[in-house]
């Protein structure tokens, strides 16, 4: 660990460095799962998916820079590389040929729902171990999250007449 003088126990920094790690591959799968709609969405609702799915992307790539920054924060090392991300992330593979819009919808919709419940489980985690200040980040990118869930999802449903 690097040297620090937050005040935080170490014993609670080095749970907490190895919670925003964890987090930070999740992000970051999430992150090129969310890119990887984007770029291949096709059919009738294209422009509108496209859009949509590159604002989650710019949203998620804030989540990344915030769990990145606390474990550094904390006097670890943020651990993000491509390789490091494949090995540790816990997120479902993004189907490659997952098909038109709905079938992306789908994807990115259970990509979200997964990383969203290892939020709220970490949530849980940071508060046992009394580090507010990354519980608060963690409850900051749980809204996020779910406000995003939501929006995808909502184009799972069928019209209303």
């Amino acid at each position: 660990m690097n040297p620090t003088k937050n005040d935080l126990p170490e014993t609670t920094r080095r749970q907490m460095i190895e919670l925003n790690n964890a987090l930070l591959a999740d992000a970051i799968d999430l992150q090129t799962q969310t890119k990887q709609a984007h770029w291949n969405v096709k059919g009738p609702q294209f422009i509108a998916l496209h859009e949509l799915f590159d604002k989650v992307n710019a949203d998620v790539e804030d989540y990344v820079d915030l769990l990145a920054e606390r474990a550094v924060q904390l006097g670890g090392e943020a651990d993000g590389t491509a390789r490091s991300v494949a090995k540790r992330s816990s997120l479902p593979e993004y189907p490659l040929k997952s098909g038109g819009g709905r079938q992306h919808v789908d994807a990115l919709s259970s990509a979200l729902a997964t990383f969203g419940k290892r939020v709220r489980g970490a949530i849980d985690e940071s508060s046992r171990a009394n580090d507010q200040d990354t519980n608060d980040i963690l409850i900051e990118i749980s809204r996020g999250v779910d406000k995003w869930l939501w929006m995808v999802e909502a184009h799972l449903h069928p019209e209303h007449e």
